[in-house]
């Protein structure tokens, strides 16, 4: 179950995340940043690191966000190359 980065994190993009993620399967993708559900460990070790709780595993992702999901998958992917 990889985590996934959902809206709040728009516009903040704080970065604390890719910090400390041992793998670097966190991405900047223009105004947020986002996971590679391939690389991710699933560690948890960014989730609480968030200072907007955006992060969510992906089967805790909130109804409202669970476009994210795919969103996530496609930029991470492409953005790991």
């Amino acid at each position: 179950m990889p985590y996934v980065v959902t809206e709040p994190c728009i516009g903040v993009k704080d970065k604390s995340c890719m910090t400390v993620c041992p793998v670097d399967c966190i991405y900047e993708d223009g105004d947020m940043v986002v996971i590679n559900p391939d690389e991710c460990i699933d560690c948890g070790l960014c989730e609480p690191e968030c200072p907007v709780s955006a992060i969510f595993v992906d089967t805790d992702v909130p109804d409202n966000w669970r476009d994210f999901i795919e969103k996530n998958a496609e930029r991470g992917r492409e953005l790991a190359g």
